[in-house]
């Protein structure tokens, strides 16, 4: 009697949770629940019910009504239906579209695209699939246009002008009528804009609205890689005017209305090829034993006033962009270089941030303000370095307490949580002409990481003292540097594979995972998985933007953060700026909807600026390594996706790819959840962290493309 009762009451709840778990796959027919997911919806929290949510989840899957999409996430059946994204072409020709409307990524076949771009938004009607089948679309509607002018070199066969495109997002070449060549000329790298696209035809037309000159010369290669992106190379004469008409002297109503800081020890360390320098630091003994640290920023925000041509084209470029030989700057180096640069044996105006720290480094109080400065030595890295080391030079003192001081700091925020990622960065040694003559990598000292410190530090109190408010209060508008939490599925699938080579990751709770991640850098480190192991790492964080909406640091794991350090390169930086001396001076609160709308492209420019970095890298890469096709190297497979993998080589960091066409032993299974290809016959599997030896097998300049051979 007592088994029945129990079987019955087992049997009701079942059907319960099963019409509960279909509700909430009939309500979000596009999206994809693992039962964690299924789990909290529900409010289930013991064992038993969580339980039984798996073996629901398999019935409903057997008897047809959800689909498998990967191990352990389901989905209701696909019986087509639209979705709205965003393109993003791949090198085959093909596309996937990015949307929140899925929980997986869309996949259209070059045919089916539409004459759609990368960047474009658009609407696709998804196809009905069988299990274990990707998700497929085509695209049916281009709702948002993005600019179609393309980079590439002018050719001419056939009696035909043609761009053929540098860039993936444009497979097809692009047909010129001669008169709209506007002086180009074949061989030359140019700007190509798409002025038609009949309905049916293979190729698109297009005008040159740009030539920047013979294509494979470095000046022309970085220029296109600017254009490729959509940043602007120089500054207009009118500009250039406006820069050179702003006084530059400091008058006794500026020293006046500011704290003096002159009399001070004051200096900057930064890279010794460094031709601005945006920050200083200054430290003096104070009566009652505690420190006085003053980190100074370059005060850009007393030279370019708001709503100025100068002040819109700095918003307009957003950043400084760094590429590989040289530093595209966001203001004119008047201003810059000379101006809001603060360099040795001369006044400055700052914006500054000033603590008063015990011998432990806390903070006792602090002050934010106008200043001016007179800095008494420019160090670079390595000379600070030799300082820390040999505990002797100029200001010694005055470095050895700041080292002391930021390496307190540095534990502190460790013990916090905060994340520790020092990769080694890849630097070119080049001639005259650009040409890449060897390859070496930086790694971060002491001195990086005492500068490091006290600028996260002022950028932590500045946004502290903004955004912290008391109960009840609403904190002004402002703009924070923001990071999220990472992606669940991404961190499960991380610890996974990092198991795999006998690690262990906690992803119980925020700390957790901090500290296990922690660990494991150091754990890792000089062993042969350590670059990739790393770079997975950070491939599984979100990404940090700009945003008036404060959710906290996760990486650095602070509660208030935003970038006030670095307004020379940086717009948002000069926002902080501005905002900060408002409200020190009580004004009201700045609109948040204007704000949150300047820091949304400040981050699109932030994103533009590091792609054109990448490939300023990478173009740099293929070209070292193009007189090198047939040579053998040993490498690390550092990405794998359904068309090859990637490789990275050991002894430069060069990254190519192996195509799947040249595996030709067998028939190649891409496995997302392991991160591998596997053979369907032989059961040969390619995998993230396998060393591999590879044969260069073509170089292309153009494509910024490396095709490797896998040496059997």
């Amino acid at each position: 009697m007592v088994k029945k009762t129990s079987k019955h009451k087992i049997s009701r709840a079942k059907k319960d949770i099963r019409n509960q778990i279909l509700g909430i796959f009939s309500n979000n027919t596009l999206k994809t629940f693992n039962y964690k997911q299924i789990a909290r919806r529900l409010d289930v929290t013991d064992p038993s019910s969580r339980k039984l949510i798996t073996v629901v989840l398999n019935e409903l899957e057997h008897d047809g009504h959800l689909t498998e999409v990967q191990r352990g996430k389901y989905k209701l059946k696909s019986r087509g239906g639209y979705v709205c994204g965003i393109v993003q072409m791949i090198r085959s020709g093909a596309a996937f579209i990015i949307t929140e409307d899925v929980a997986e990524d869309v996949y259209v076949s070059s045919r089916n695209l539409n004459h759609a771009f990368s960047g474009d938004k658009v609407k696709v009607y998804l196809y009905a699939r069988k299990k274990g089948d990707r998700l497929m679309g085509e695209i049916t509607q281009i709702l948002e246009q993005k600019d179609r002018s393309f980079v590439g070199t002018i050719g001419f066969s056939s009696g035909y002008y043609f761009l053929f495109s540098d860039n993936k997002d444009m497979p097809q070449d692009i047909l010129i009528d001669p008169k709209m060549l506007n002086g180009a000329k074949p061989g030359q790298k140019a700007v190509v804009k798409i002025t038609d696209w009949p309905a049916g035809a293979k190729n698109p037309f297009g005008e040159v609205v740009d030539v920047l000159g013979d294509a494979g010369d470095n000046e022309t290669e970085m220029h296109a890689i600017m254009a490729e992106f959509q940043l602007p190379v120089k500054f207009s004469p009118e500009l250039e005017k406006a820069a050179a008409a702003i006084p530059g002297q400091i008058t006794a109503e500026d020293i006046e209305a500011r704290r003096d800081f002159r009399k001070i020890p004051t200096l900057t360390i930064d890279p010794a090829d460094a031709k601005d320098f945006d920050d200083a630091l200054s430290i003096q003994k104070m009566e009652n034993g505690n420190w006085e640290v003053g980190v100074h920023i370059a005060d850009v925000s007393h030279y370019v006033q708001s709503y100025s041509k100068l002040d819109k084209d700095a918003f307009e470029r957003g950043t400084s962009v760094y590429l590989v030989d040289r530093v595209v700057p966001m203001l004119p180096e008047r201003l810059s270089n000379d101006l809001c640069s603060l360099r040795p044996n001369e006044d400055k105006l700052c914006f500054s941030a000033v603590f008063e720290m015990k011998e432990n480094a806390s903070i006792v109080s602090q002050w934010f303000g106008k200043t001016i400065i007179h800095s008494d030595r420019r160090f670079d890295y390595a000379e600070a370095q030799g300082i820390i080391e040999g505990k002797e030079g100029d200001l010694s003192e005055q470095i050895l307490k700041m080292h002391e001081l930021a390496s307190i700091l540095r534990q502190k925020r460790f013990n916090k949580g905060a994340f520790s990622f020092d990769r080694a960065e890849v630097k070119f040694r080049l001639d005259d002409r650009g040409t890449p003559l060897g390859i070496y990598f930086k790694t971060a000292m002491e001195a990086n990481w005492l500068i490091e410190e006290f600028m996260l530090l002022a950028n932590k109190k500045v946004a502290q003292k903004i955004g912290r408010v008391s109960k009840g209060a609403v904190a002004k508008t402002f703009v924070y540097r923001i990071h999220d939490r990472p992606d669940p599925d991404k961190l499960a699938n991380f610890s996974n594979f990092v198991h795999r080579f006998g690690y262990s990751l906690r992803t119980n709770n925020d700390q957790a995972i901090a500290a296990s991640m922690n660990a494991l850098v150091k754990e890792i480190k000089g062993k042969d998985e350590q670059y990739i192991l790393e770079k997975l790492a950070i491939r599984t964080m979100a990404k940090a933007k700009y945003s008036c909406k404060n959710i906290g640091h996760y990486g650095l794991a602070f509660q208030y953060y935003t970038h006030f350090t670095s307004p020379i390169r940086r717009y948002p930086d000069l926002m902080v700026h501005r905002l900060l001396e408002q409200y020190l001076a009580g004004e009201k609160s700045y609109n948040s909807g204007k704000c949150e709308a300047k820091c949304e492209y400040a981050s699109s420019r932030e994103e533009l600026a590091v792609n054109a970095e990448r490939a300023s890298v990478k173009y740099k890469q293929v070209e070292f390594l193009q007189d090198k096709i047939g040579e053998v190297f040993e490498g690390i497979i550092s990405g794998v996706s359904e068309w090859g993998f990637y490789v990275e080589l050991a002894e430069n960091h060069c990254e190519g790819m192996v195509p799947v066409r040249e595996l030709d032993d067998d028939f190649y299974e891409y496995d997302e959840t392991n991160y591998c290809l596997v053979g369907m016959r032989t059961r040969r599997m390619y995998s993230i962290g396998q060393k591999v030896d590879i044969k260069i097998l073509s170089a292309n300049l153009a494509k910024r493309q490396l095709d490797f051979g896998i040496v059997k």
